[in-house]
């Protein structure tokens, strides 16, 4: 299944996949580590971060969350995705 980077920041990578299960939802690696996090509530559905990636994440999330619902429609429809400004 195809799954596109749509932002990097200290170390966190950010990625959708295509046709992906509800509810809407985005993955976030860290090193080794993995997580999905809910679109509407930021809430960790599966994996693990540590706490301050973890925190850098849901800032991240909180200020770009109507991007990361246009672009689960993008992905539900099958068209690119777009990049999401990263934390600064």
């Amino acid at each position: 299944m195809l799954m596109p980077r749509i932002c990097e920041f200290f170390g966190v990578i950010i990625y959708m996949y295509y046709n992906d299960h509800r509810p809407p939802h985005f993955h976030a690696e860290y090193a080794e580590h993995e997580a999905l996090f809910a679109i509407d509530t930021l809430e960790i559905l599966d994996g693990e971060l540590p706490r301050r990636p973890r925190a850098f994440v849901v800032e991240w999330a909180s200020l770009h969350r109507e991007a990361l619902r246009a672009n689960w429609e993008r992905a539900r429809q099958g068209v690119p995705l777009h990049a999401i400004e990263p934390l600064d």
